[in-house]
């Protein structure tokens, strides 16, 4: 793709036509000040009546269609930057008006417009000090619970220390900062449209931000704690870099933050356990137990035998031992845990495949949403819970995911291990959708390696040929 079309792809005829106007009213309120100090010096009143009142009216158009824009853009960079402070949507709007105050009392030498000017300056001023001074001397803790899957709820424990002796802190709001892949989706796009240094930072993926809590008092000297409930609507991953606590207080016109260290801690974020209607029916076909030929605490009869001064009296058959003269126990078959393989195929058409844009690629991680495909979703849901259901009828599991071809277990540590490999998946989008299984039939490493049943998950169909010759094979398709 040439530069011009990647420039196309990332600015629109909107964005061009919005640029324009706004400089274009910019240019037009310079110029009509200009002209308003000229007619005042030149003695022409009527013109330089007329010059600024027009002047006002094109900074009352900057005031609207201008600066929330811009501030909003601002707001948005700055996030992304280690600033002490923004200005927030009231505090551009008070530039706005600071900017039409002056320039009045300026321009006319209104000793009130002047005063009015001094009041609005001094309240900027102390709201500044105060919000710089009410994060001093906070410290955050937080702790997540051990497994988080996402669209359910996930309790997050927050606390907030004040060791200030003398001041409370007020309308605190604390916020956790991180990334959730190393490189930024546009790298590829970017290279060679921008200059390397602007690269370099344009590389880094956007900081996702997610807030932890509100704070609204905490005295000085105490620590308050909450527990606040929170959805990660996507798998995947989370690196946490860092805390941010920020306030608005007192006035809004600000926002004052402040970076808390953290030691970096990668959270997992597991796949939603998707719960379809045909569930029970693939557990029923593959959650059975198989008796062995030797003693244990299973269900299945494996013999009956005279009674040992040993023998448990539960064990007793009393029916047995009625048709004979002694009595007679009976002794069950140890039960083996089913050895189940799932084995999840990433692969998908390849006109699944949505080509994004260059500006799509930026607004997605600007809004720190994942291009996700639905239909692999699904299939990534239904897997972990078929690995959920398993676990909890107490099978061993093995998780194959493509060529990736994990070991058997049981348990939670493994099916979290199981989960986490899952939340990690991609898929990958191809035009061979050739049923899965025909490369593995006769191979060691594959279906029939040391696995009792196989859970296939895909979205391509079984051949005839596969379906007969993998008996033991419960298919799902996604």
């Amino acid at each position: 793709m040439s530069k011009l079309q990647k420039i196309r792809e990332l600015f629109s005829v909107r964005d061009l036509r919005n640029a324009l106007v706004g400089l274009g009213v910019v240019i037009a309120g310079i110029g009509l000040a200009a002209l308003t100090v000229f007619a005042h010096r030149s003695g022409e009143r009527t013109l330089a009546i007329a010059a600024a009142v027009l002047s006002l009216g094109f900074v009352l158009l900057i005031l609207i269609f201008v600066v929330p824009p811009l501030a909003r853009n601002a707001s948005r960079e700055a996030s992304q930057m280690n600033l002490p402070f923004e200005f927030t949507l009231g505090g551009a709007i008070m530039l706005g008006l600071l900017t039409i105050v002056g320039f009045s009392a300026w321009n006319t030498g209104n000793n009130l417009l002047f005063l009015v000017l001094s009041i609005l300056v001094g309240a900027m001023i102390a709201g500044f000090a105060a919000g710089a001074m009410n994060l001093k001397k906070l410290d955050v803790r937080m702790r997540f619970p051990e497994t988080i899957f996402a669209g359910e709820e996930t309790p997050i424990l927050v606390g907030l220390t004040n060791r200030k002796r003398l001041f409370p802190a007020f309308s605190i709001v604390a916020e956790v900062r991180g990334r959730d892949r190393e490189r930024s989706m546009a790298e590829k796009e970017l290279f060679g449209l921008v200059p390397a240094f602007i690269m370099r930072r344009l590389a880094k993926p956007p900081v996702i931000r997610r807030i932890l809590d509100y704070f609204p008092y905490v005295a000085r000297g105490e620590t308050e704690e909450s527990r606040s409930f929170h959805i990660f609507p996507y798998r995947g991953k989370l690196v946490i870099s860092d805390f941010e606590i920020a306030t608005k207080f007192p006035f809004a016109f600000f926002r004052h933050r402040r970076r808390l260290s953290a030691k970096e801690t990668e959270l997992v974020v597991f796949p939603q356990l998707s719960e379809h209607d045909d569930l029970p029916d693939v557990i029923s076909a593959v959650a059975g137990r198989r008796p062995l030929m030797k003693r244990g605490a299973g269900y299945d009869l494996l013999s009956l035998r005279a009674y040992q001064p040993t023998d448990d009296p539960r064990q007793i058959d009393w029916k047995a031992t009625a048709r004979s003269r002694g009595v007679i126990v009976r002794e069950t078959a140890a039960d083996e845990s089913l050895r189940v393989q799932i084995f999840f195929d990433p692969r998908l058409p390849a006109a699944e495949e949505k080509r994004l844009t260059l500006r799509e690629i930026v607004e997605i991680e600007r809004d720190g949403k994942p291009h996700i495909n639905e239909r692999f979703e699904a299939g990534i849901s239904r897997a972990a819970a078929v690995a959920n259901r398993l676990i909890e009828a107490e099978a061993e599991i093995r998780l194959i995911i493509g060529d990736e071809v994990g070991d058997f277990g049981s348990g939670l540590r493994h099916l979290h291990d199981c989960l986490k490999r899952l939340a990690y998946a991609e898929p990958d989008y191809s035009d061979d959708l050739r049923p899965v299984a025909t490369a593995q039939i006769n191979d060691d490493d594959g279906f029939e390696a040391g696995a009792d049943t196989t859970v296939l998950l895909s979205a391509a169909e079984l051949s005839p040929k596969e379906d007969e010759l993998l008996s033991e094979v419960v298919a799902i398709k996604y």
